[in-house]
């Protein structure tokens, strides 16, 4: 009984050890991988990076991690204009299958998900917020973009009708979808402006606009948005996700 108690006691302590090991190793390798990711992305700041699964140094052995979450607080993605950059907020993705080279330079990852948001003031780097003309005499503009409930953007117009402006906004309800990499805004109907219906072409030219978010981190993709209360939320999904090297 004592030899077994011997052991037992033996066997826990290993197992403490091999522990407190494992938990070493995946801090050091996060803390390696998140300067890694901030190096290849070219960010600001030190990205967190939170290695899933246990035993981690089993996961290392097989050459594949089963599960990493990145997050990113503030990220600028290109746009159409690729002089210009648009932020993305509070990027979150979870990378699945993260398989990794032998010296730990590169990491792929078998598939990527993840959740972000673009603040409506972002947004608003799309919208026609200079005077165009609508009508003879008349032009509007983006003044605005907010929530307009149930899953819409409200897009808030301003009108000038032969040199007067307008004193009431007009506000549009419209639809927001992705399109083409692109999230893209599409008034559900036509409002007048200056009190005059006007050709639908010409008013979809102001309420109408896309704004191209690409070159997010790994090479993922829009796949989902909607309108909330502080912008729009948007998600993410790739494949063969590189992530480093």
């Amino acid at each position: 009984m004592r030899a077994l108690r011997i052991l037992l006691i033996v066997v826990v302590i290993l197992g403490g050890l091999f522990v407190i090991a494992d938990r070493v190793a995946v801090n050091f390798a996060e803390d390696e991988a998140a300067d890694k990711l901030r190096s290849t992305e070219n960010l600001a700041s030190t990205p967190d990076v939170s290695i899933k699964g246990f035993p981690f140094l089993t996961q290392v052995v097989g050459g594949e991690l089963d599960d990493v979450e990145i997050g990113i607080d503030d990220y600028e993605a290109s746009t159409a204009n690729r002089a210009e950059k648009i932020r993305v907020d509070d990027l979150r993705a979870t990378m699945k299958g993260v398989e990794f080279s032998s010296d730990f330079s590169s990491a792929t990852a078998a598939s990527a998900t993840g959740s972000a948001t673009v603040s409506y003031d972002e947004l608003m780097k799309a919208a026609k917020s200079e005077p165009t003309d609508v009508a003879p005499g008349v032009s509007a503009k983006v003044i605005g973009l907010s929530d307009g409930g149930n899953g819409k953007i409200k897009v808030t117009l301003r009108a000038t009708a032969f040199g007067v402006e307008v004193p009431e906004p007009v506000d549009v309800l419209s639809t927001v979808t992705v399109k083409d990499n692109n999230v893209e805004v599409v008034a559900d109907g036509l409002p007048e402006v200056g009190g005059k219906q006007l050709a639908e072409s010409r008013i979809r030219a102001i309420t109408d606009f896309q704004q191209t978010i690409d070159e997010l981190p790994g090479g993922v993709k829009l796949d989902k948005v909607q309108a909330a209360k502080d912008g729009v939320e948007i998600t993410v999904k790739g494949s063969n996700v590189r992530l480093a090297g």
